[in-house]
């Protein structure tokens, strides 16, 4: 079992390991604490594989993921911009999990560094986190909160990926804004059916043109 001390050691291990290594001009992590956590993701992997149910997945990762931690905050707070498969893997189950912020959190160092999403994940790091997030929150019976996709739209806002999931983004944006600030939903409706006609908000941009135009009238 974890306790504070380790996970303190574990911290900033991982943090003087990442300085280390950007100092010396390695490409990745180097060391015992970044092998260590590389033979711990192998094995979370085929614990996972062996799971078909994609519910029961997340709710592994939720589990696991508690044991990354203090490793992915010495990371970050080293800040040496090292490839990282377990802190981008991370990323990615954090999201299965549904820890948004804390993904989010690697994301934009992932970003800002310019790091490389695991090959098996098919897509760059910038169009990974704006489609798993907006897929995320068109999923959700309620409107979600809309400074979550603020963020990932603020972070990705400059990166280059394909003009339908940045429609994605800005569906989900538009419907997280339409209940409190609809003029500006509207705009995220509007510019989602610029980047894709096919994007579903037709309808959408019809019934905020609407509600606006109604509030108006009273």
């Amino acid at each position: 079992m974890s306790t504070p001390a380790k996970r303190h050691f574990e911290r900033v291990t991982a943090e003087q390991q990442n300085l280390k290594d950007a100092k010396h001009g390695h490409g990745q992590p180097t060391g015992d604490q970044y092998e260590l956590m590389l033979m711990q993701l192998q094995q979370h992997k085929q614990r996972l594989k062996d799971i078909q149910s994609q519910e029961q997945k997340a709710k592994v990762k939720a589990e696991i993921l508690p044991e990354y931690e203090a490793y992915v905050k010495g990371v970050l707070e080293s800040d040496s911009g090292l490839q990282d498969e377990v802190l981008l893997t991370i990323m990615v189950w954090r999201i299965d999990a549904g820890d948004l912020w804390g993904a989010l959190d690697i994301a934009k160092y992932a970003l800002h560094h310019k790091l490389v999403t695991p090959e098996r994940f098919n897509r760059d790091t910038a169009t990974l986190i704006a489609e798993e997030v907006a897929e995320w929150a068109l999923k959700q019976d309620q409107p979600v909160d809309s400074s979550l996709l603020q963020h990932t739209d603020h972070i990705t806002v400059d990166q280059d990926m394909p003009d339908e999931v940045r429609a994605k983004l800005h569906k989900a944006l538009g419907l997280s804004l339409e209940e409190k600030e609809p003029t500006e939903a509207l705009r995220h409706f509007k510019r989602a059916l610029e980047l894709n006609d096919n994007s579903g908000v037709k309808k959408m941009i019809e019934r905020v043109a609407r509600a606006i135009k109604n509030a108006a009238d009273t």
